[in-house]
């Protein structure tokens, strides 16, 4: 057994791969539990695919894409809270049409650009294919997410529960949700050379949900949320090792399972 759990870290590129696997499993599970408590869970799937007219149109420019998809990503929870404010309109309707929206967009950015962007890459992720640098650059977004929850963590409690009377306390909640938009935003980004935008929001939203079926605090969520990030993902990469499935979905099918499992067996 020993073996058969050392076998796959003999190959760099597997070492890679579980390195970022399990750092957006620690950081998708912490910021998908705001995510949840704040029931927005479509917002990740909104930001996840509104963010390919700026990797389009970064490819193009040749700059980096992951600068043009934190910029894409941005603006689109932008146009979504305009909406919001300057009509009658239902946050889940204005989500739902940015969603389309940007998306359309963005495919046809890449036709009339002729980018010779990798759709499928981006849409379903390749892990296997992470260098020591994505490492690098995963693991930095990772810790100063994370670092800004910590450090604001009372402020981000408050106004998730109850962004009124944070507006009443005098907190800015409106760089408040800025924020908040910008961390999902690069959780995101950092997610998707892992299992691409399609598998994104499972891992965003799976953890963290399961957490919500076993434990009420917000930081016992956030906490067991991370360590079931970190089991589906490491899981999943052994899983594809082993039983040549594709490593995203491998992943995500794992968190499902746990999702399924906590749903059955839930003490609540």
């Amino acid at each position: 057994m020993l073996n058969g759990l050392l076998e796959p870290l003999g190959f760099e590129f597997m070492r890679n791969a579980i390195a970022i696997a399990v750092t957006m499993g620690v950081l998708c599970a912490v910021v998908g539990s705001y995510l949840i408590v704040q029931r927005m869970g479509l917002l990740g799937d909104v930001i996840a695919h509104a963010v390919l007219p700026g990797l389009a149109i970064a490819f193009f420019l040749g700059v980096d894409i992951f600068i043009g998809a934190f910029i894409s990503g941005t603006i689109s929870t932008f146009v979504i809270a305009w909406i919001q404010t300057q009509s009658r309109i239902k946050v889940d309707v204005a989500m739902a049409l940015v969603f389309s929206g940007f998306l359309a967009l963005g495919i046809a950015l890449i036709t009339i650009l002729k980018s010779k962007l990798d759709l499928h890459s981006f849409l379903f992720g390749d892990i296997l294919s992470v260098t020591g640098a994505d490492v690098i650059r995963t693991v930095a977004i990772a810790i100063m997410v994370l670092v800004l929850v910590v450090i604001f963590y009372r402020e981000l409690l408050f106004y998730t529960f109850d962004p009124l009377a944070a507006q009443a306390m005098g907190l800015p909640v409106t760089w408040i949700q800025v924020g908040l938009n910008a961390a999902i935003t690069l959780t995101i980004i950092a997610s998707m050379q892992a299992v691409g935008v399609v598998l994104v929001v499972a891992l965003l939203i799976g953890p963290a949900i399961t957490a919500y079926l076993l434990v009420k605090e917000l930081d016992r969520m956030m906490g067991l949320g991370a360590v079931l990030g970190v089991i589906a993902s490491v899981s999943g990469m052994y899983i594809s090792y082993y039983w040549n499935i594709p490593s995203g979905a491998a992943i995500v099918l794992v968190v499902c399972a746990l999702f399924v499992l906590a749903l059955l067996f839930s003490p609540s």
